[in-house]
């Protein structure tokens, strides 16, 4: 049964490289490379999606642009927060995001992030890369639930973008 068959659903990959300090997530959305996209770089639509449904999201600032920078908190029920900032290398409309990704609870450890969108005919599969400063960097961020973030903001991503084929409304507001 092949994905052309029967609807589907996407699902994410995340795996950890065995050797190096890297993690690569590979997750397919059904909109084009330009709504994935703006979604990856619109603060309106990144408090929407990104994280874990449990947490809360408020941006401090969020210049996603070659040289920009940004700084957001997750919030739980309690009121304790989570803090991640980082720094924006370059940014390549519908193609490509390279950034720094620091969480503040671990501020000697600062991962370099890449996310490629590659378009796959009204579809696009995002592939991100983080590599971190060491192996133990990249395990100790396995074991802290990033996995559970990743899935469900993912999850939510697809929501958002209302997992609609061209012609329904366009909740992302990009028209396409």
């Amino acid at each position: 049964m092949s994905s052309t068959d029967t609807p589907h659903r996407n699902e994410t990959q995340i795996v950890a490289d065995p050797v190096l300090p890297k993690i690569v997530i590979i997750r397919e959305f059904d909109a084009p490379p330009e709504r994935v996209f703006r979604a990856y770089t619109d603060p309106d639509l990144i408090v929407q999606w990104l994280g874990p449904r449990a947490l809360t999201m408020r941006i401090d600032q969020y210049d996603a642009r070659t040289g920009g920078s940004y700084r957001y908190v997750h919030s739980d029920d309690d009121g304790t927060e989570y803090g991640f900032y980082g720094a924006f290398h370059e940014v390549r409309p519908n193609e490509r995001i390279v950034q720094t990704f620091t969480y503040e609870g671990f501020p000697d450890s600062v991962s370099l992030e890449t996310a490629l969108f590659e378009d796959l005919g009204g579809r696009t599969r995002v592939t991100g890369t983080s590599l971190m400063d060491s192996v133990e960097a990249r395990d100790a961020m396995l074991k802290s639930g990033m996995e559970v973030g990743v899935r469900e903001g993912y999850e939510r991503l697809d929501e958002l973008l209302g997992g609609q084929q061209s012609g329904s409304a366009d909740r992302t507001g990009t028209g396409s």
